[in-house]
């Protein structure tokens, strides 16, 4: 009687009013499903006692009330969920393979029942949940699924679940307060995030590959589900934590932060906040790294999948891009041969980002026949837009985060192929300015597309030749007018809407800036025509105004109000001042660097709260290189009047150590001032007194003292090289040391650190330029403990440490006594003697002009000097530089400047007989009219001044008086060289003397 009532009621569900009617009548409604609550009240004990036909027959009835549309007014709806996910539940749990046929057709009407907006279905979306999640655990674990399908359909129903609450909090993102409904749908979320759901997600996707790897593709659409799944739990977690939050970038974020504080009262934090969704997408990354088939699944995903599972993947990519540079490189290597390959095509077929660029050259053609055809030919994608935001944002997300690790060629995502390279690219140049208009510019395909482009090419930035990659791009660049224009469109209120897209949360990886991007590279590698072009055109002067774009203040009713803008993202900020930094050679200096308010500017972007907002900041351009690279390029625009100097051909050895800090000058545009543009450098000389005070007036050294709190170790040498630039100045260096600079903490946590060569060299620079400045230094040098140190880096295996060692212990004697005694006590003076036959001879050099002011001012470590004076003699005789000679000489004038202590070994070791040799071979030049100039370079006046302070004692005097080559000396009194005749006059004179 059963099966005739259930084959009427198929029948009758056939028709649409048939179907109505069983619908509207719960004790019909209760016939259909029979049959399965008969399995549910007696389970099978056994594959005999199956009754599949009844159960099939009650499916397909069902199956016709879904196709006839009357179900979602069905009262029961919500009972035959939980029916068919308890049914499914017994046939898993019972491993009643036979009836596996059963639980996918119950799982796929489950799926269908459950896309609906119902308020009484979602308010029961929390119990359906937990059910399936439940199930979804039994199914991983328990069930053989060769054909994948119950996989997929359980798979599909989470992905479909989670697809749903995302829809819905989306729509009410913006409402004042949650409805029950909606409170019942975060629960979901909080439920999804802190079960071990993402974990059975990546267990899915390792089945999946496996399968793959296996030859089937059976498995294929399960992994398509299970990347949707994760993608949308991510995604929801994200929705959640903004809310209805009011967004801003770190830059704007801050500066609002500050300005609430000034005005007595404290604004909601307005950056993106930080939500659990990265440590979702951390267990992705940790599974997807150590797993071969998990990644061969995810590849599948993009390759093999449907539209929403591309979307979905592209998406999660991205995310998991931003998080770890392993996963980007994985993206850009094949899928297809062993991770133990000696050769790897990187970008090449086989790759996830080849497959990228096939999915956006697809899109492409499709938005070409969109504008073409005005849509008459149906698209076979349902929104080629999306993919095309969301491929892009994936590929710039691999771009700049190689970028950020010191990458230096985008071939390792376009090939090594000069032909797939402009392939690529002009895909990218094409979808960027998709309609042909600028004002395409602000579609956030457009602006996606351009993101991409400008990543990629930033990727070749770090050389410092322009590659054929580089001229490959620039030919699609846009001309300079037109990124004027575009920059223009950026500040207008059409831009701040693309903020918003996707609820804001695409601000991750700045979608909007990639126009600032080409500009950079534009400037960067079109050499002074672009600059030119760009300063013509007012380019340097809206780069100030996209920096202070969301600092505005807006009057409302005769009162200033703060306007919500969101400002440059991280990434956008690198390149506007990398941009600025172009432009500098242009003339724009004067404004941009004499500006008190545009100095400013610049020091308030290295804030402590800046700094630390940009440091929390997980997308693109954030955290910890992200503050580096922003200190760096600010580092890089005040450091230019300093460079500009340092480059001229006339500058003198007198002032800053040419050397302090030259790691700016390496491709800095200051560096090419001296020889191309004379004017400009006469220019720039003149104003530095006026730089100077303006510096000093903003507190540029203090600030930067205190960026170098906010870097690792490692990343400290830009801002610690322009430090050594400003310490060569005086009124700099006294507000340096005011702030600290040689704070003992300070000094010993630099000292002590694994500091980088380079670094370390700056800082003896710095020492050695303070010291030589000025005997006030001396103490807060010597407070610091630089006498320990230095006596340590005196045996460092490092040569020009070494050098760098004996310079500034040097200068420390230059104008007073001040570190004779702590230098004694240290048993320094041993170390610097023994540094006068160095193998090294640039140390060797700086090492006599150590021992030479050691001398110098009395005779408290002649002593421990007399050890020297064998070794200077030595240098005197050997093919040593005109300077070392010269220094040597020195040493030697001034171990018998203060007493005679020392006398009978100047005598004994042949010192005099040595200067006197370099008399003999100097003496022709010095009596050639001709050979004046020659003499400039000469140790011949040190030697001969040495001999003359001899002279003063007894002892020197008779040695002389003796000497085979004291007629030389007598002779060079007819020397044209005035100095060179007066010194020889004083020796033969003195030497005749009793």
């Amino acid at each position: 009687a059963e099966r005739t009532a259930l084959d009427k009621l198929e029948k009758t569900s056939q028709t649409v009013n048939g179907a109505s009617s069983i619908i509207g009548d719960s004790a019909v409604l209760s016939t259909v499903l029979s049959p399965i609550k008969n399995w549910l009240s007696n389970p099978p004990s056994s594959p005999r006692e199956l009754h599949i036909d009844g159960a099939n027959q009650s499916l397909r009835i069902v199956k016709n009330l879904i196709e006839a549309g009357s179900y979602q007014s069905c009262a029961a709806l919500d009972d035959i969920i939980c029916l068919f996910l308890e049914f499914t539940s017994l046939i898993i749990r019972m491993k009643l393979s036979g009836a596996y046929s059963l639980a996918v057709k119950c799982l796929a009407i489950a799926r269908k029942l459950l896309d609906t907006s119902e308020g009484a279905v979602l308010n029961s979306y929390g119990r359906h949940w937990s059910s399936l999640c439940d199930l979804y655990s039994q199914i991983l674990a328990s069930t053989v699924d060769p054909s994948g399908r119950i996989s997929r359909e359980s798979t599909a129903c989470l992905a479909l679940m989670l697809s749903r609450v995302i829809s819905v909090l989306k729509a009410s993102i913006s409402s004042e307060s949650p409805n029950p409904v909606e409170e019942s749908l975060v629960n979901i979320i909080d439920h999804a995030r802190k079960s071990q759901l993402l974990e059975l997600l990546c267990e899915c996707l390792i089945a999946s590959g496996s399968d793959i790897i296996s030859g089937s593709t059976n498995m294929v659409p399960a992994a398509c589900e299970a990347c949707k799944a994760i993608w949308y739990l991510a995604h929801a977690v994200d929705i959640v934590s903004l809310g209805a939050h009011n967004f801003s970038f770190p830059l704007a974020s801050s500066w609002r932060q500050g300005h609430s504080k000034l005005d007595g009262k404290m604004q909601e934090q307005d950056s993106l906040p930080d939500s659990n969704s990265s440590s979702l997408i951390n267990i992705f990354v940790k599974s997807f790294l150590a797993s071969r088939p998990m990644q061969i699944a995810v590849y599948h995903c993009l390759h093999n999948g449907l539209e929403s599972a591309i979307h979905a993947s592209l998406q999660l990519i991205a995310r998991a891009c931003l998080l770890n540079l392993s996963f980007c490189a994985i993206m850009c290597g094949p899928m297809n041969s062993s991770p133990e390959a000696n050769e790897i095509e990187y970008g090449g077929d086989g790759t996830i980002v080849s497959d990228m660029f096939s999915l956006l050259s697809l899109c492409g053609s499709y938005l070409n026949k969109e504008s073409k055809q005005n849509s008459n030919q149906k698209c076979k994608l349902s929104n080629p837009h999306a993919l095309v935001v969301h491929c892009c944002l994936a590929l710039a997300t691999i771009a700049a985060c190689l970028k950020s690790e010191g990458k230096s060629s985008a071939s390792i995502i376009l090939t090594s192929s000069h032909k797939k390279q402009r392939s690529r690219l002009s895909v990218l140049a094409h979808l960027s300015s998709a309609d042909d208009t600028v004002k395409s510019c602000l579609q956030p395909h457009c602006a996606a597309a351009t993101l991409a482009l400008s990543t990629l090419i930033s990727l070749e930035n770090g050389g410092q030749t322009r590659s054929s990659l580089c001229e490959t791009a620039l030919a699609l660049f846009p001309r300079m007018a037109t990124l004027h224009t575009l920059l223009k469109l950026w500040l207008s209120d059409g831009s701040e809407e693309l903020c918003r897209y996707n609820a804001g949360l695409l601000n991750l990886f700045g979608l909007r800036d990639g126009s600032i991007g080409l500009l950079e590279t534009r400037l960067k590698w079109g050499g002074p025509l672009a600059v030119e072009q760009a300063c013509s055109v007012g380019i340097p002067q809206l780069l100030i105004r996209l920096l202070t774009d969301g600092f505005s203040r807006e009057p409302s009713d005769g009162k200033e109000v703060l306007t919500h803008r969101s400002g440059l993202s991280p990434l956008g900020v690198a390149w506007t001042l990398s941009a600025l930094s172009q432009c500098l050679p242009g003339g724009v200096f004067r404004e941009i660097l004499y500006k008190r308010e545009h100095l400013k500017l610049l020091t308030d972007m290295l804030s402590d709260m800046h700094l630390k907002v940009l440091a929390a900041w997980t997308g693109l351009g954030g955290g910890k290189k992200g503050v580096r690279e922003l200190i760096n390029s600010v580092v890089d625009i005040l450091a230019f009047p300093f460079v500009a100097v340092q480059s001229s051909p006339n500058m003198p050895s007198t002032s800053a150590s040419i050397n302090s800090g030259f790691l700016l000058n390496i491709g800095s545009p200051g560096g090419r001032i001296g020889t191309e543009n004379k004017e400009m450098l006469k220019t720039i000389e003149h104003n530095m007194p006026q730089y100077f005070q303006v510096l000093l007036e903003v507190g540029v050294p203090g600030c930067i003292l205190r960026c170098l709190d906010n870097l690792n170790m490692e990343d400290i040498s830009r801002p610690l090289a322009i430090v050594a630039k400003m310490v060569g100045y005086r009124p700099l260096a006294l507000q340096l040391l005011r702030e600290g600079l040689l704070n003992p903490s300070r000094v010993a946590k630099l000292l002590k650190g694994p500091l980088a060569k380079e670094t370390l060299l700056d800082f003896l620079m710095i020492i050695s330029d303070l010291a030589r400045m000025s005997k006030d230094f001396y103490e807060p040098i010597n407070k610091a403990g630089m006498v320990e140190y230095l006596k340590n880096f005196l045996s460092n295996e490092d040569p020009d440490i070494r050098a760098k060692a004996c310079s500034a212990i040097g200068n420390m004697c230059r104008h007073s006594p001040y570190f004779y005694g702590p230098f004694a006590a240290n048993k320094v003076i041993e170390l610097v003697v023994d540094r006068c036959s160095d193998p090294d001879k640039r140390t060797r050099k700086f090492a006599c002009f150590a021992v030479g002011n050691a001398a110098y001012h009395n005779d408290k470590l002649y002593e421990e000097l007399r050890r020297s004076i064998p070794q200077l003699t030595k240098l005197l005789l050997a093919p040593e530089e005109d300077k070392t000679k010269g220094n040597a000489a020195g040493a030697l004038s001034n171990l018998v400047r203060n007493s005679d202590v020392l006398c009978g070994d100047i005598v004994s070791q042949g010192a005099i007989q040595a200067l006197l040799k370099m008399v003999s071979s100097y003496s022709a030049v010095a009596l050639s009219p001709s050979r004046k100039d020659a003499l400039t370079e000469s140790p011949l006046r040190i030697v001969l001044f040495a001999l003359r302070k001899m002279c003063d004692h007894t002892v020197c005097r008779l040695f002389l008086r003796s000497s085979e080559l004291l007629p030389i000396i007598v002779h060079l009194r007819q020397s044209p060289d005035q100095t060179i005749s007066e010194y020889a006059s004083a020796i033969a004179s003195k030497a005749n003397q009793a």
